[in-house]
C-alpha cells in the first residue's frame, strides 16, 4: 500500500495534478488527497484549482461537475463504474416533462445529477445549502429533483411550494425509524446525526440534520462523546481519525459505487491519463450556469 501511495504522490507532483476526494471514499484514498470534503466543498475546490489535471475520487456526476466548472482542464476519474444510482433516476426527458407540467416553477437540482439534468436547471444545490438556494430563487414554486427526502427537508424550511421527484439514495434509505429507535435504546446518551437524504420519519428523530461535512464540524466542536451517525459508513473513518477520544455508531451502510475507487485504479488513472471526462461545449455552457448560481448563492 505504501508503495502505491508514494507512486501516486510522485505522479501527482510530476503532472501538476490535484486529487479531490469525497468524504465517503476508502480510508487509504484520504492519504493521497489534496482535499477531502462534501459535494459543495469539492465544487468550490474544483473551481479554484490551478492544477492542470483534476483527479476526482467520487462518483461520475462529481467528476462531471469538476469538468463543467473547469472546461479547459483535464478531469479524470479512476473508474467509470462509479455511477450514482440516484443521479440516474432523473434524466432530461423526465425533467422536461415536469417543467412542462409546472410552467411557473423554477428548477433546483441536487448536484447528484447528470450534466444533462443540470443543463435544464436554474440552480443546483447540495445537502448543505439546499434550503438557502431554494429561498434565494426568484420563484414561489420549485421543482426539486431527484431526492424526495432532501425535498421534504427543504419543504419544512421554506414557505415556497416544493414539487418533488421520487428519487432517493439507496444507502440512506436503509436508515429506518426502527433502526433509529433501536440505536437510541442501546445508546441513550448519544447524539443522533442524520443526513437529509434520509426519510422524513427518520429526520424527525434527529438531534441535528447535517451534510457530511456539517457532521464532521459538529462532532469536532461538540462536548459529547458518543454519536449515532445516519450516513454512509465511510464517514465514520474520518470521524474516528479526527476525534480519537469519541465513539461512533453507524446506522447506514456502504456506498458500493464510491468504494469502487481504490489505490490501484487511481494510480493507473493518473499514470495513463485514463477515463477522462469529456462533455460537449454547449452542454457545459448550459450546465455551468446552474452550478455557478449555486456557488454564488451558497457562499
Amino acid at each position: 500500500m505504501n508503495d502505491l501511495i508514494n507512486k501516486i504522490l510522485e505522479l501527482k507532483k510530476q503532472k501538476n495534478a490535484v486529487i479531490l476526494v469525497h468524504n465517503y471514499q476508502r480510508p487509504e484514498i484520504y492519504k493521497v488527497a489534496d482535499f477531502i470534503g462534501d459535494s459543495f466543498e469539492l465544487a468550490q475546490k474544483a473551481k479554484a484549482t490551478n492544477a492542470d489535471i483534476i483527479v476526482f475520487c467520487g462518483v461520475t456526476f462529481m467528476a462531471e461537475m469538476a469538468k463543467i466548472l473547469n472546461p479547459t482542464k483535464k478531469v479524470l476519474i479512476p473508474t467509470e463504474a462509479a455511477i450514482c444510482p440516484m443521479a440516474a433516476m432523473i434524466d432530461k426527458n423526465k425533467l422536461q416533462q415536469l417543467k412542462d407540467e409546472n410552467p411557473k416553477a423554477k428548477v433546483v437540482s441536487y448536484v447528484n445529477t447528470t450534466a444533462e439534468t443540470k443543463a435544464l436547471t436554474d440552480s443546483c444545490c447540495t445537502s448543505s445549502n439546499a434550503v438557502k438556494v431554494v429561498n434565494n430563487i426568484d420563484a414561489d414554486e420549485i421543482i426539486f429533483v431527484p431526492d424526495k427526502n432532501l425535498a421534504d427537508y427543504v419543504a419544512g424550511n421554506t414557505k415556497k411550494k416544493i414539487i418533488p421527484y421520487e428519487g432517493y439514495c439507496y444507502v440512506h434509505s436503509k436508515v429506518t425509524p426502527e433502526r433509529v429507535k433501536e440505536a437510541k435504546k442501546k445508546h441513550p446518551s448519544a447524539i443522533l446525526l442524520i443526513h437529509p437524504e434520509c426519510q422524513k420519519e427518520v429526520q424527525d428523530y434527529a438531534d441535528e440534520i447535517l451534510s457530511t461535512s456539517g457532521m464532521l464540524r459538529y462532532v469536532k466542536k461538540s462536548g459529547a462523546k458518543k454519536f449515532i451517525v445516519g450516513t454512509e459508513v465511510g464517514l465514520l473513518e474520518l470521524m474516528k481519525q479526527q476525534n480519537p477520544d469519541k465513539t461512533f455508531y453507524c446506522l447506514a451502510s456502504e456506498c458500493i459505487q464510491q468504494k469502487k475507487i481504490n489505490l490501484e485504479n487511481l494510480y493507473l488513472c493518473l499514470k495513463n491519463d485514463q477515463f477522462e471526462i469529456e462533455l460537449d461545449k454547449k452542454l457545459i455552457d448550459k450546465a455551468q450556469k446552474s452550478l455557478e448560481t449555486m456557488l454564488k448563492i451558497g457562499k
